[in-house]
């Protein structure tokens, strides 16, 4: 039995070259640390007294030490059962070694068929135990394992170990990674990023992986004792399931000169985030952002632009400086010479293959990649995206790939922005025709009801998001225009909305709700000041003064204002303002009414 007992807690004052260290209640890492090896191997014991389980065995190359921490813990006779959940020489080249030395009759390789049709050319008299034939659970003396099938992650018969009574799941190849300095704990997130190249290019695809995924969540897990990299501690344990299940795999599919797993890696990510970007991003100008972000992953970007051709043959210009909003702009000879051409003259162009051309710029750098964006329509370039470059010539076939998933969907996010641009102004005068009162310039009771009710949903959700309102009524109304007529009737109305508008705030919300009847809403902690705001606003028309032929004339205003109370709707709201503002008339008119509850 070991001396000094080395777990998790202090795991800082072992020495991880001769220490077995306990990361759950009876349950040991006995692996190796291989100096300068990228892919480190783990081996793992259950101390089950004379009925203990090695979980893969290793190799040649680290078994000596691996027996000597067992050894630390428990004889090596003591140990039955040996785990080989797949049938590679990282986990099983120990197994000669290992039948040579047990004596006793009942030890067994726990493994599944499909292994052992590979494993019996060791020639071990070991006999198997195989996992599918037992029901897929092995009882110990205090605790059960159950085998967790995960097929083609990364052979057919490939499977884990789920600790029953620690809640470890001992994870195979599964949850490894390519670690550049050993840590036997995963210490944060940042782990995934060991873990994503080595499954990226491990596992075939994203649906075996997320199947394997799927299985091991069915089971409550704890902690993940992977084969390879970093152990992962509870807290690690959900975040790490979580970017698995959504990481692509088969990385070789899209080797076609170079297999280096971290070059394809990251022009995997690079090509997925292409990807999620133009699903996900609605506004042109986020795209473009985050896109140049991206393409600077590969090369030397400064700033990405377009040009687009509109039905009526205009160029909108779309950069930073504008916020790419587009603007109609002068547009450089070379790329009104793009602009038009079909596919066959493209490829003859001397523009063709995504190399850099020079293009005229008042400052930084003049070299470009100009990506023609053709109409799928017309079959011609109705756009062009401009890379300008920090620097000379940049290109490679990793570019041309990127360059060529981007083109299609941006094109059609380019015309969808232009098509935009083109509608705005005139939309913008249809709104504000349809928002604003023409006489008042107040609001109408169209946007009424959808501002407000935005302020609605926010208090329903929100209860301190408190909203109320002044409704407003002028006092003898009729007794303007038939004394002055409706022109000058007009006049008092205005007067009487430049002074709401004077007394709302920017967040308030005045509206002209029909002939001589406003409203104020008012959100947020200023709504509690309501009657306040009813009050100063009935003072200040009070007090208006009026030029010939309305000199002498006095108006004044009743108002009747009401709290929201949350999940109100907007009649009974108003409708309760209004029962205030009728007390108000009733008791004399040129007061303020609060509504009750």
């Amino acid at each position: 039995m070991i001396v000094a007992r080395f777990t998790l807690e202090n795991l800082d004052d072992a020495d991880l070259t001769r220490h077995a260290i306990e990361v759950a209640h009876r349950v040991w890492w006995v692996g190796h640390v291989q100096k300068d090896d990228v892919f480190q191997c783990h081996v793992y014991l259950i101390e089950q007294g004379d009925q203990s389980v090695l979980v893969d065995p290793g190799s040649k190359l680290t078994f000596r030490h691996t027996l000597s921490k067992i050894e630390q813990v428990i004889p090596f006779s003591h140990i039955r059962y040996f785990i080989c959940h797949h049938q590679d020489p990282d986990i099983t080249g120990a197994l000669p070694l290992i039948d040579q030395m047990v004596s006793r009759d009942d030890a067994v390789v726990v493994t599944h068929w499909r292994a052992q049709e590979l494993l019996k050319h060791y020639a071990l008299d070991l006999p198997f135990w195989l996992v599918d034939q037992n029901d897929w659970q092995l009882e110990l003396d205090d605790r059960r394992l159950s085998f967790v099938f995960t097929p083609y992650a990364h052979f057919p018969g490939a499977f884990c170990s789920f600790d029953e009574h620690t809640r470890v799941l001992f994870s195979s190849d599964l949850f490894g990674g390519f670690t550049e300095k050993f840590s036997l704990v995963a210490a944060d997130e940042s782990y995934y990023e060991s873990l994503r190249p080595f499954h990226e290019h491990y596992m075939p695809s994203r649906d075996i992986l997320g199947f394997a995924v799927a299985q091991m969540q069915r089971h409550p897990v704890r902690m993940i004792l992977p084969q390879h990299g970093s152990i992962i501690p509870e807290h690690l344990v959900d975040y790490m399931f979580a970017k698995l299940k959504e990481l692509e795999c088969g990385l070789y599919l899209m080797a076609s000169e170079s297999t280096d797993i971290h070059r394809l890696s990251r022009l995997n990510q690079t090509l997925k985030d292409i990807t999620r970007t133009m699903m996900v991003t609605r506004d042109f100008g986020e795209l473009a952002t985050r896109l140049l972000e991206i393409a600077r992953r590969m090369i030397p970007a400064e700033l990405l632009e377009f040009y687009a051709r509109t039905d009526d043959d205009e160029v909108l210009y779309f950069a930073p400086e504008n916020r790419y909003r587009g603007r109609v702009g002068e547009v450089p000879a070379r790329i009104a010479e793009i602009l038009g051409l079909d596919h066959k003259s493209w490829l003859h162009s001397e523009h063709n293959g995504f190399k850099s051309m020079s293009l005229p710029r008042e400052c930084g750098s003049e070299h470009c990649i100009v990506i023609p964006l053709f109409s799928p329509d017309a079959g011609q370039v109705q756009g062009v995206a401009v890379i300008r470059l920090l620097g000379a010539d940049y290109a490679d076939q990793d570019v041309a790939q990127v360059i060529d998933q981007m083109s299609v969907p941006l094109q059609i996010a380019l015309k969808r922005e232009s098509i935009y641009r083109s509608l705005d102004m005139e939309r913008q005068h249809f709104f504000e025709r349809a928002i604003r009162d023409p006489l008042t310039e107040l609001f109408t009771r169209l946007y009424m009801q959808d501002a407000v009710g935005r302020l609605f949903a926010l208090h329903d959700r929100n209860p301190e998001a408190l909203v109320a309102v002044a409704l407003i009524d002028i006092d003898h109304f009729k007794a303007v225009n038939d004394g002055y007529g409706h022109m000058q009737g007009d006049v008092v109305l205005k007067r009487i909305a430049a002074s709401l508008k004077e007394a709302a705030r920017e967040t308030d919300i005045p509206v002209r709700l029909g002939g001589e009847e406003f409203a104020v809403f008012l959100a947020g902690n200023q709504a509690r000041g309501v009657g306040s705001f009813a009050e100063r606003l009935r003072r200040t028309v009070e007090n208006l003064e009026f030029d010939a032929p309305l000199d002498g004339l006095v108006v004044s205003i009743s108002v009747g204002t009401a709290m929201r109370v949350p999940g109100e709707e907007m009649n009974d709201f108003l409708g309760r303002a209004d029962a205030a503002l009728y007390r108000a008339k009733q008791a004399g008119r040129n007061r303020v009414c609060l509504a009750v509850d």
